[in-house]
């Protein structure tokens, strides 16, 4: 039998994809499993995106290949909503590329602008796909360390004594997955200035921030960002469109047209109606994003209860769809959520998924009803 590629030797199937085969087995089985480990949210889309799509899909040319730049008022609607919601200026006609969910853009930015040896930075912990993608292309992980005691901000005066010679890009996520740390002002601007000294590009994962924050911020509103940094954004938290597939890249005209050359090898550009769904998303007022926040709010409230369950600590200022909790001393998170899995029927994340700085730590999901929160806290 042939061998795989050399390259899926350091790649494992990703960790939800595993364990939800598991637990969609104890569901089979008939144990009643309620899964607060996924941040797939479960609240419809704005009916006014829903009803875009239904209208869109009797347009002409409705059902032929799309531009693989999007449609121009796909990519208006992109740099009006980061004029409006982060005070960014972006250029519709060179600066937005449209993504069938952020997730591809980590692989298409990774193999734009990465070679076999080069290194990345990647957060620690982080979500995971930055350490695969970086695998797959063969470059080189080197991990940066984020502590709870700093509010899970990078410690650059530490990285600025390691050898940063092979290093071509900087993965960084604020509001940060998993932790729900928020960045500032202080911290882009630190990222920027690092990042121009060691002609390094970094790119800003930004798709949590409307969840339960109240401001948005992005990187490239810092002046000068565009020549160092990317930002990928998505509407699959902000507008419950998570199976839609809708992501955008934003930055500089010469860095989107080298992710382009990837990506007009990998799709055949995105669905006209979903990208009408989308505008309609973007032009939604921030009363949907008040709507949406005041029942995660109430969620938060319950989760944290069932945090207090397990003894945990966590910190109530932080945003996104998740909680952060740390375990009491010498507790395992692996342990911990096979206990609520077999014992409870309750399935949460284990913080060591996301590097070893999440060891001792857990993640709960806010994408789950208040009634189905309250059972699981029925369960203690």
């Amino acid at each position: 039998m042939r061998e795989p590629a050399n390259r899926l030797q350091q790649i494992q199937e990703y960790y939800f994809s595993k364990k939800l085969k598991e637990v969609r087995g104890l569901a089979a089985q008939g144990k009643p499993i309620i899964n607060i480990g996924i941040g797939s949210p479960d609240l419809q889309p704005p009916q006014e995106v829903i009803k875009a799509i239904q209208e869109a899909v009797t347009d002409v040319g409705a059902h032929k290949y799309q531009s693989y730049q999007g449609l121009p008022e796909f990519r208006s609607a992109v740099a009006d909503f980061y004029q409006k919601h982060y005070n960014t200026q972006i250029d519709s006609g060179s600066e937005v590329l449209p993504l069938m969910g952020s997730k591809e853009g980590i692989l298409h930015i990774s193999m734009a602008f990465l070679n076999k040896g080069d290194e990345v930075l990647i957060p620690n912990p982080g979500y995971p796909t930055y350490t695969s993608v970086t695998h797959l292309v063969e470059a080189t992980p080197v991990y940066y360390e984020l502590k709870e005691e700093s509010n899970w901000q990078p410690d650059l005066e530490a990285l600025e004594q390691q050898d940063l010679s092979k290093v071509k890009v900087m993965w960084v996520s604020y509001p940060h997955m998993p932790t729900g740390a928020k960045g500032d002002k202080d911290l882009f601007e630190r990222l920027i200035t690092f990042a121009k000294k060691h002609q390094i590009l970094i790119v800003n994962d930004n798709p949590y921030s409307f969840i339960l924050n109240d401001k948005p911020q992005s990187l490239l509103a810092i002046e000068g960002a565009k020549e160092v940094a990317l930002e990928l954004n998505s509407l699959s938290k902000a507008f419950n469109m998570a199976g839609w597939r809708v992501g955008m890249l934003l930055g500089k005209a010469s860095h989107l047209q080298d992710v382009l050359r990837v990506k007009t090898q990998m799709d055949s550009g995105m669905f006209y109606g979903i990208q009408k769904g989308a505008v309609a998303a973007l032009q939604m007022s921030t009363t949907w994003f008040e709507e949406i926040n005041k029942i995660y709010e109430e969620r938060r409230k319950l989760v944290w209860q069932l945090a207090d369950k397990l003894n945990c600590t966590y910190n109530r200022n932080a945003s996104g769809m998740f909680v952060w909790a740390k375990l009491p001393e010498g507790k395992s998170s692996e342990t911990v959520i096979d206990e609520l899995l077999y014992d409870k029927d309750i399935f949460v994340a284990p913080g060591s998924i996301f590097g070893n700085q999440g060891k001792g730590y857990i993640r709960f999901s806010l994408c789950v009803p208040e009634d189905t929160i309250e059972e699981a806290l029925s369960r203690f």
